[in-house]
């Protein structure tokens, strides 16, 4: 018997990502006789459904390879991330560096704290909110007001409907209309895209609805699945880069892991602040 909680994934995609039962619901899936399952990504922000009949239970042993290959991957990007931090500190001795503050909105408790733990050991102040994807477009004005930052980040999970073909339209997709009504909520209290950087977005999500809102970042160009960790990658890179230095867009997508299938933005000015001189003590 399959359980909230347990890791499952799906025979219809051959098993390629696991999932958390996220629900489990009585009604008749799609007419098929099943119950539908509610399924969170392990490392993936993705929600979508299922049959119960297409899931395969996975044992302890599977999900730590699993998890295994991902820390692996995770770790070879923040590797490279502050081995490349290391050089530039070591050309600017003199100096001392005040990188962006971020503030973070996450619809899921285990990533934000997964993505806050990472930009504190990165050296960047942080603070995560946790907060539905569905209450953010009522509680941003207020958390900007009260939390000043320089870097956004609005995400946790979405998808694109199962059956639904209209990459446009909002009805197709589970969250991307309330990242689309958070940042418009975001840019009426700071317009600015450099005086308030803006990442927002989760898998699949409707990146030009997102991006015309007014994110500086988002997701998905080719509706992919994104990964946990890939607003952290390009916050990294924004929040290290000085202020009167453009962010090479390029550049920025090759720290992401899912690059620039799943994630896609516009210049923008850094927001790191140098200081002169550096303080012996």
């Amino acid at each position: 018997m399959i359980q909230v909680g347990d890791v499952v994934a799906r025979l219809s995609h051959q098993q390629d990502v696991y999932f958390h039962v996220y629900k489990i619901q009585g009604n008749n899936f799609k007419g098929k006789g099943s119950n539908s399952v509610i399924l969170k990504g392990l490392n993936l922000r993705l929600l979508a459904d299922a049959p119960i009949s297409d899931l395969v239970l996975k044992s302890p042993v599977e999900v730590a390879n699993y998890e295994r290959e991902d820390h692996k991957m995770i770790y070879q990007k923040l590797h490279k991330l502050t081995s490349q931090r290391k050089v530039e500190l070591d050309d600017q001795k003199e100096f001392f560096e005040i990188p962006g503050r971020v503030l973070q909105l996450d619809g899921d408790q285990e990533y934000l704290q997964q993505c806050i733990k990472t930009y504190r050991q990165m050296g960047i102040e942080a603070k995560g909110i946790c907060k539905s994807e569905i209450e953010q477009p009522r509680v941003i004005r207020k958390i900007l007001q009260e939390n000043p930052t320089d870097i956004l980040v609005l995400t946790g999970h979405d998808g694109l409907i199962s059956g639904k073909k209209d990459f446009h339209s909002m009805d197709s997709y589970r969250s991307s209309r309330y990242f689309v009504e958070s940042v418009l909520e975001a840019r009426r209290f700071q317009h600015n895209r450099d005086a308030l950087v803006i990442f927002a977005g989760a898998c699949q999500s409707n990146y030009e609805a997102i991006l015309s809102a007014g994110a500086n970042f988002a997701s998905s160009p080719k509706r992919m699945l994104i990964h946990a960790f890939d607003p952290v990658f390009i916050v990294e890179r924004i929040a290290f880069t000085p202020t009167d230095q453009i962010v090479s867009v390029k550049d920025i997508l090759t720290h992401t892991i899912t690059g620039t299938d799943g994630v896609g933005g516009v210049e923008t000015r850094g927001q790191m602040r140098r200081g002169y001189p550096r303080s012996p003590y």
